[in-house]
């Protein structure tokens, strides 16, 4: 919990979905949903004036789809001063099974993770709080089934994968086994605990991953891992 409501942007062509998924987390004390966009233009004006912590994306909207946009308010946030509310902003991709090629590509873009739109509440919610975090991988199983679902695409020959694999070669032992850890879906408190080291070493090892792979979260780590074979479907 925070001692403010975690900010909630809410991006969706459907006004029934935003309606239910605004209840949902307006009914949370430590939740608040701040803006409402029907596309991605409305939610990049919105944003321009007022500050979120996370925003859930649907991928495909009229005008501006999902994968644009979170290009966009990424392009932002690589320019935004140091400690603004904008260096701090998580995109959570809304989708279906169906959309698997569309959510890739919004991951690409720099969202931070999957949530599939018929998720249980209690999975809604839970994704919100931990993205928020910044300290797990959201909706693990989730993520994994999806990312199953498309390990074609990533693990494709491409420069992209060429250069991720030359970056997964420029980690140490210890931290390729946590880099491994996190790519099965491991907490910093879980790969302590199997490490038998303490979470703030686990931590200093996150941090120098994710910056010897440019990643800039959990998820972008677990996509490189599938995309360099270090894990498989199944």
């Amino acid at each position: 919990m925070t001692s403010t409501p975690i900010r909630v942007a809410l991006v969706d062509d459907q006004q029934l979905v935003r309606s239910g998924f605004g209840m949902l987390i307006n009914s949370q004390p430590d939740l608040c949903v701040v803006v409402e966009a029907g596309n991605g233009n409305e939610a990049l004006a919105a944003l321009s004036s007022t500050a979120a912590d996370v925003v859930l994306m649907d991928v495909r909207m009229p005008g501006m789809d999902g994968i644009e946009t979170t290009r966009r308010l990424m392009e932002r946030i690589k320019v935004a001063p140091v400690g603004s509310w904008l260096s701090g902003l998580r995109i959570v991709v809304l989708t279906t099974f169906d959309l698997d090629e569309y959510a890739l590509a919004a991951i690409h873009a720099g969202a931070s993770g999957f949530l599939l739109k018929d998720a249980p509440p209690e999975e809604l919610l839970g994704a919100i709080r931990t993205v928020f975090a910044g300290d797990a991988v959201i909706a693990p199983s989730t993520t994994r089934r999806l990312l199953d679902h498309v390990a074609p695409l990533l693990s494709a020959p491409s420069p992209a994968n060429d250069a991720a694999s030359n970056a997964v070669a420029s980690l140490t032992a210890r931290e390729h086994e946590v880099f491994v850890l996190i790519a099965n879906g491991l907490s910093n408190p879980e790969i302590a605990l199997q490490l038998f080291v303490s979470e703030a070493t686990v931590k200093t090892h996150v941090g120098h991953i994710l910056a010897k792979l440019g990643a800039r979260d959990r998820v972008q780590v677990v996509v490189i891992a599938y995309e360099t074979g270090i894990v498989t479907p199944g």
